[in-house]
């Protein structure tokens, strides 16, 4: 699945043993997208330099929560749009 969005904020907590948690916001709501520790490595430049991005994963669906499960991150370039 894709989806794309503004990245409202993200999160790292110590017990997550590596993961980051990502709210993505678009005109129809927001999503949690859970980020390995692998592939936060290659992609926390785009996260942290670019507020829209794309994200690509697979849904998970777990105690009535819908999480994201990234596997690729790519920041969408706006210049030029408007």
């Amino acid at each position: 699945m894709l989806v794309g969005g503004a990245i409202t904020h993200t999160q790292r907590p110590p017990t997550a043993r590596g993961v980051t948690f990502l709210n993505l916001e678009d005109e129809t709501g927001m999503i949690n997208v859970v980020v390995s520790a692998g592939l936060w490595a290659t992609c926390h430049p785009v996260v942290r330099g670019s507020r829209p991005v794309i994200v690509r994963g697979v849904v998970e669906s777990a105690s009535g929560a819908l999480n994201l499960l990234a596997d690729r991150i790519s920041a969408v370039d706006v210049r030029g749009l408007v």
